[in-house]
């Protein structure tokens, strides 16, 4: 039994004799976020993508060279979010197998609540043939047999896209799980993300004081540059590799 004095005390200062020694206060959660209605798709999990392209009326597979420029510069089509919402996007040039779409196809499929999630392709299947002789084979002969296919891909190219009901921290759980497994540097970003990353380019670009940049330096062929600069560095200005 408290005392009487020190039950009046407590009714004085909180209010009731059963919150003695404990301090309430308010708290001021925000509000939930109200999200838009989901856009329809076609179907909310990845779809599975082909091991190789599919030639008709018996066409025999074509060869290729490595062409390495479909790797090489930045994305300039795929480099934005249809949904506005999250993905993964590529920090340098590489290529996807067929392996690495399965990966992310049970990677985000296992995680995906698909009454409130989707998820789609960015990226085309594999198509690009890489050619490979077999081991103990001497030089010569012509080019090998193909091995396998695989998907060129460019600095800034959106792999893969999250959207419906969730925030960021739910999808970057979900999406950082594959991003780390991908051949090449991936990032796992927002619509809000990406507008900071371009609006922190064009910011830096119009601090820099000092005239004399790369694009300058490589257009008026400082010290003779152009002797050994690649045609890259007279394209993308030392950007790109």
């Amino acid at each position: 039994m408290l005392k009487l004095s020190r039950i009046v005390t407590c009714i004085e200062t909180s209010g009731m004799p059963w919150n003695c020694g404990q301090r309430v206060g308010l708290r001021n959660f925000p509000a939930p976020i109200k999200f838009d209605p989901i856009e329809p798709v076609d179907r909310p999990k990845l779809k599975m993508m082909d091991r190789a392209p599919l030639y008709l009326g018996g066409m025999r597979p074509p060869k290729m060279q490595k062409r390495l420029k479909l790797m090489r510069g930045p994305e300039l089509v795929h480099n934005k979010l249809i949904h506005q919402q999250y993905g993964i996007i590529a920090l340098g040039g590489g290529r996807l197998k067929w392996n690495h779409f399965e990966m992310m196809r049970f990677g985000i499929g296992r995680q995906l609540d698909v009454s409130r999630m989707f998820a789609i392709w960015r990226v085309d299947a594999p198509w690009q043939p890489v050619t490979k002789k077999g081991q103990g084979q001497r030089m010569g002969g012509g080019k090998g047999p193909i091995d396998h296919y695989v998907s060129p891909i460019k600095e800034g190219r959106v792999i893969v896209e999250l959207g419906g009901h969730l925030e960021f921290p739910e999808a970057y759980k979900i999406l950082q799980l594959v991003a780390h497994k991908l051949p090449f540097k991936a990032l796992v970003v927002s619509q809000e993300i990406l507008e900071k990353r371009e609006a922190k380019e064009r910011e830096r670009e119009a601090a820099n004081v000092n005239p004399y940049t790369m694009k300058y330096v490589i257009q008026n062929n400082f010290g003779g540059c152009h002797n050994w600069l690649s045609p890259f560095d007279h394209k993308w200005f030392g950007r790109y590799r």
